[in-house]
């Protein structure tokens, strides 16, 4: 057997050889002085020998703490003991007046739960959440009272992210400020029924625009968006657009919230870049949403691990004041022992239970635990709080976390769920549901707030809100506390000086056309945003995103001239640095090159594009992504980016099934244009040629930032809408922005771009968009040249736009029947033609199909349906039955189907162009895109 060290470890034999790493620490270091170090080892040995292991890890966690602050570079530990990280000799002074907050805080946390409750009447019933504010309302007090800096705050306010289920806490809290009234909180989750409007579900801007910044509630997405919101603010200090240097970023999250992939994914970023102005307040009440986040383990030791793997600074606030005697009369580390043994699932369980249940089943482990609570009452047992719930304790963790320089910092501060709604909800499995209080709840809540409620005025269905005298001295002090902070938080304000349209000038590379060279209308865009960026004002304002394609998409033309944003500028010499297009970095860098990381580099679309808001200062995010992984990987994200009104462009380059040839199944895009389509706050465009581009994003930018002179059909229209542009990789003669060109058409969804030859024959009508519009011309040829039949092309810029309209005039006609019924645009336009219709893109066939309800006579759509493949351009379109060969086919049989040509034509144009065959596909030919004259 080998040899036992006194606690019964195997002991490592002295001449066996070391492992190369140890826990961390690598062995193969050189040993310079060898005698030194046994005389450690040996000191080391005689400390557990004599004193036991307790006493050795004590004095190993004080010289870990002592090198630390000598600078020596050991790695820190991944987690530390189940306690408190600060102790009690170094908590800060309280400058609050404890008691006026702990009045306030019970006012707040009755309106809350009354909020919800009330919305429970009869014939209402909406739902909400009672128990998350009641376990987190001491953070969000303290928050508020003592570090929440608001709009007028002279270094320009915090950007705070509440945690979505505890809204109600933060209308409570509005309530009693008086920027919320009784009628309102009774609006809670009633927002179109309400007489005069109600309340949000959740932190959602666009439903409060004068009241919510940040949408929170779809998990995971808030602490995500909160780190590159810090970031940002990094980049527009560095680039000396706002000082934002007093403004710190608080995201508050749950600790089952934090097992969404997006809550760790990027906390890299905010470690790799200091940033040191950003706090995650992560509230541990170890509860999912149906049971314990970590029944057999630590939520809060496994974070803390997280966190301090990826480079963070972790404030643990486990305990209440209440413990600190216990712990310092702990002499042999039995108490702390416990606490670091016992599983999340037992320490809910104490807290659904009483004292002696937890003297028996907690301190009763260890004898001398059990000695430690001889001299305590079951209820004093009781009363031993949690630090989440601790003033002082959750006090000293922000001001350490404001503090602190050079790291992010994470608070994990434990709570119960259900906190003082009593034991019907505390620390119950099923508290995350409960909306309701029952009479016997009501009372004993009223009680342990110690309000003045009579039980009278207790009405099961709807209990009284509390709003206690406004010359009283808790309301004063509430006040008080917010003017010296900058003013009521949450409030988001949108003021900014709008920005001029774009000179024509910078429109023309684009207007004029590409000339005999073959130019992708991605690199369209690109030659446009190198042309704006020279713009004295707008210039400046324009971000650039990228998630690490930047020589594909030709944007690593803009290295050179305008970096790549690194707080740390670029220390190392490049291996490029003698190339034109080398890859530069600096601190005033102004591309946000994000590297893979779509999800991130959404969150940084969204921090850029409500500047405008945040800051008052407009800045335009132009995030340039594989068209694949916009729509489909980061929809949530864009979502939230729509509640958060954020403004911007978003470029899906690569686009198109058949397009980006050669990839395969995963990265050919033919349904991010659908995908797009069911968010209300995109604006989708698939432009065809330069020109098209150009007055796109001229209009865009006049909607989002200038003075918008109405859509372009007439009527307002929002300026809170983000423009996503599907452009392509595959180069062709961009033509000239044609005379008398329908620019109102353009902008409004399609317009006639090629009328067909004078051949005596059937006429049809073939609507095509993006990279299909070349198709379409070809199509039109073998039409005349091959059957007599004439084909006017049409360019479809968006489907969507289209539908909308559509939409909205078909909406319009139904709720106003005393008025002249309105026509849709596209209606219209068909209506006056002559001919089938044929609808063709590269992409699946329900994106045509969007208009198809408008379409006089019907729609014959031709797409992209099903999996990408990887082949040459002509084979898969061939596949996919959308070449030149194949619309011709489609076109001659819905002539067919009108009885205008013989069936047998159809057969004859299948037979002559082999389009059921793959290989028969001919290379590709191009026809010049520029319109017949």
């Amino acid at each position: 057997m080998s040899a036992q060290q006194p606690d019964g470890d195997p002991a490592r034999d002295i001449g066996a050889p070391r492992a190369v790493i140890t826990d961390g620490l690598p062995s193969q270091l050189p040993d310079t002085d060898p005698d030194e170090t046994q005389e450690w080892i040996d000191s080391l040995d005689a400390v557990v020998g004599h004193a036991g292991r307790e006493r050795a890890r004590y004095l190993m966690l004080r010289l870990l703490e002592r090198s630390r602050e000598q600078q020596v570079g050991v790695p820190s530990l991944r987690s530390t003991d189940y306690i408190n990280t600060i102790p009690p000799a170094r908590e800060p002074w309280f400058p609050g007046d404890e008691h006026a907050e702990r009045r306030i805080r019970a006012y707040i946390r009755w309106n809350a739960a009354i909020m919800v409750h009330r919305a429970q009447r009869p014939g209402i019933g909406v739902g909400g959440h009672i128990s998350s504010y009641a376990s987190s309302a001491s953070l969000y007090e303290v928050g508020f009272n003592h570090f929440f800096r608001g709009k007028d705050h002279p270094g320009g306010g915090d950007q705070i992210w509440f945690q979505g289920h505890a809204s109600p806490g933060i209308y409570a809290r509005a309530f009693l400020e008086g920027r919320l009234s009784e009628q309102q909180l009774d609006g809670f989750r009633q927002e179109v029924s309400h007489p005069g409007g109600g309340l949000s579900s959740y932190p959602h801007p666009r439903l409060m625009p004068d009241f919510w910044e940040f949408p929170s509630v779809s998990m995971g997405l808030g602490g995500m968006n909160a780190i590159y919101q810090a970031r940002f603010n990094r980049y527009l200090h560095a680039r000396g657009i706002k000082d934002t240097s007093d403004q710190h970023v608080w995201a508050f999250l749950g600790d089952g919230e934090m097992d969404e992939p997006e809550s760790l994914g990027t906390i890299g970023l905010a470690a790799r870049e200091e940033l040191d102005n950003l706090t995650f307040v992560v509230n541990c009440n170890l509860q999912r949403l149906d049971g314990p986040v970590r029944g057999n383990g630590k939520v809060i030791q496994e974070l803390e691990s997280f966190f301090r793997g990826a480079g963070w600074n972790v404030i643990k606030v486990i305990w209440g004041r209440e413990w600190d005697p216990l712990l310092a009369g702990d002499r042999d580390g039995a108490l702390v022992n416990l606490m670091n043994q016992t599983p999340d699932g037992d320490y809910q369980t104490y807290k659904a239970e009483d004292g002696a249940f937890v003297r028996e089943h907690f301190f009763g482990r260890d004898p001398r635990t059990r000695r430690l609570v001889e001299s305590m009452s079951d209820k004093e047992i009781w009363n031993l709080s949690r630090g989440g719930h601790d003033y002082r304790k959750v006090y000293a963790a922000f001001k350490a976390a404001q503090e602190h320089k050079g790291q992010p910092t994470v608070i994990l501060a434990k709570t119960i769920k259900g906190w003082t709604l009593g034991s019907h909800f505390e620390g119950r499995n099923s508290t995350h549901q409960m909306k309701k209080l029952t009479a016997e709840d009501l009372a004993l809540f009223r009680d342990r707030l110690y309000l003045d409620i009579p039980d009278s005025a207790l009405d099961k269905t709807l209990p009284p809100y509390y709003r206690p005298d406004p010359d009283s001295d808790e309301m004063q002090y509430m006040l008080e506390r917010r003017r010296a902070l900058g003013g009521a938080v949450p409030r988001r304000r949108a003021e900014f000086k709008t920005l001029k349209a774009p000179d024509d000038k910078a429109l023309d590379v684009l207007r004029r056309g590409s000339g005999k060279q073959e130019v992708a209308t991605t690199m369209a865009f690109v030659r446009l945003l190198k042309e704006l960026l020279k713009d004295a004002e707008l210039g400046p304002r324009f971000v650039p995103i990228i998630p690490d394609e930047a020589r594909t998409f030709g944007l690593d033309s803009l290295f050179s001239s305008h970096k790549i944003y690194n707080p740390a500028g670029q220390r190392y010499t490049s291996v490029d640095r003698e190339l034109m297009l080398a890859y530069k970095e600096s601190e005033q860098g102004v591309i946000l090159h994000e590297g893979i990381n779509e999800a991130g580099s959404t969150a940084s679309f969204t921090a850029v594009g409500t500047s405008y808001a945040t800051h008052g200062e407009p800045m335009i995010p132009i995030y340039i992504f594989y068209s694949m992984f916009g729509f489909q990987r980061t929809g949530d994200s864009i979502w939230a980016a729509a509640d958060q009104m954020t403004r911007g462009f978003l470029l899906g380059a690569t686009a198109g099934r058949t397009t980006l040839n050669g990839e395969g199944l995963q990265h050919e895009d033919g349904h991010s244009l659908l995908l797009a389509a069911t968010n209300p706050a995109v604006v989708s465009y698939d432009p065809a040629f330069s020109y098209e581009v150009a007055h796109i994003t001229r209009d865009a930018l006049v909607r989002m930032y200038g003075e918008d002179p109405g859509a372009p059909l007439g009527g307002s229209r929002s300026p809170d809408v983000m423009y996503y542009l599907t452009v392509y990789n595959e180069p062709f003669h961009q033509p000239a922005e044609p005379e008398g060109l329908d620019v109102q058409g353009l902008l409004a969804g399609m317009y006639r771009y090629a009328e067909g030859p004078q051949v005596e024959g059937p006429k049809t009508q073939l609507l095509a968009s993006g990279v299909a519009v070349p198709w379409a011309l070809r199509a039109q040829e073998l039409l005349a040249q091959d059957w007599g039949v004439s084909a006017d092309v049409w360019s479809v810029t968006s489907w969507t736009e289209l539908r909308r309209q559509a939409e909205e005039v078909t909406r319009h006609n139904l709720l106003h029947h005393e008025d002249e019924p309105g026509t849709p645009y596209v209606t219209q336009r068909l209506q006056e033609t002559v001919g089938p219709v044929v609808a063709v893109s590269d992409w699946m066939r329900a994106v045509p199909d969007l208009i198809a309800p408008y379409v006089p006579g019907g729609l014959a759509s031709l797409g992209t349906d099903g999996f990408g493949l990887s082949d040459t351009r002509p084979a898969l379109r061939r596949h996919f039955s959308v070449d030149a060969e194949s619309i011709v086919v489609r076109a001659l049989a819905s002539l067919a189907d009108e009885g205008q040509v013989d069936r047998a034509r159809v057969r004859e144009a299948v037979e002559k162009y082999q389009v059921r065959d793959v290989q028969a596909a001919p290379a590709e030919e191009r026809s010049d895109p520029s319109p017949a004259t």
